[in-house]
């Protein structure tokens, strides 16, 4: 019997709270490889570098996922070779921490700088441009599937702060410079966005109140 996930209009739903640092067995083709100490079943959804992913083979030291040619385009694959951030979709029951992810990537972002101010790392990610609306100063957002809050947003980049018990217990610890990693926006951010822009009229606080509220 598999497990019972909660599901967002139809989606599994992640919080972006890494659960463990699996390792790559092999990537060939479109087959990933994991080895694990998570127990997955067939046909789950887990989150790897926070792309959703299902589990299409169990194997007695871990996993094996698809990854399309079409998800290896938007993925940032460089992180796919070593370590892996995954997260199992939340089951029916489990408490609610990070914030709603739902495993779509929405584009690549390339650290322009990881500086260390002592008792925490600011982190500078520059990403396409179009995609900035949908970053919110003091909002959040999953970098290789890790729910962090933005500090401050720029024209083609956001930055981030996190503190050493983030650096050490995620793969941060092993980026740089020049290094890609997966990003996925606010998912309110997008929606909102979505309605605005097919609203004839502005809205109003109540109207967005009202729509943040269904959710």
């Amino acid at each position: 019997m598999h497990n019972i996930y909660t599901s967002f209009k139809g989606y599994a739903i992640f919080t972006g709270l890494i659960r463990e640092i699996a390792t790559v067995k092999n990537l060939s083709g479109s087959m990933l490889a994991i080895k694990a100490k998570h127990k997955a079943k067939l046909g789950d959804s887990i989150a790897i570098n926070g792309a959703c992913l299902t589990v299409i083979k169990v194997l007695n030291d871990g996993f094996n996922v698809e990854l399309s040619p079409e998800s290896q385009k938007v993925l940032a694959m460089d992180n796919y070779k070593n370590e892996v951030h995954i997260e199992p979709a939340m089951m029916m029951g489990d408490r609610f921490e990070g914030h709603i992810v739902q495993g779509h990537v929405d584009c690549i972002g390339k650290i322009k700088e990881i500086r260390n101010s002592g008792n925490s790392y600011d982190i500078f990610i520059n990403i396409d441009k179009k995609f900035i609306p949908f970053v919110i100063p003091k909002g959040s957002i999953t970098v290789d599937g890790v729910s962090l809050t933005v500090n401050d947003v720029n024209p083609d980049s956001f930055r981030l702060t996190i503190i050493p018990h983030t650096m050490k217990k995620t793969l941060f610890k092993n980026y740089k410079k020049g290094s890609s990693v997966n990003i996925e926006t606010d998912m309110f951010a997008r929606y909102v966005s979505h309605i605005i822009s097919h609203q004839k009229n502005s809205l109003s606080w109540d109207e967005v109140d009202s729509i943040t509220a269904r959710y």
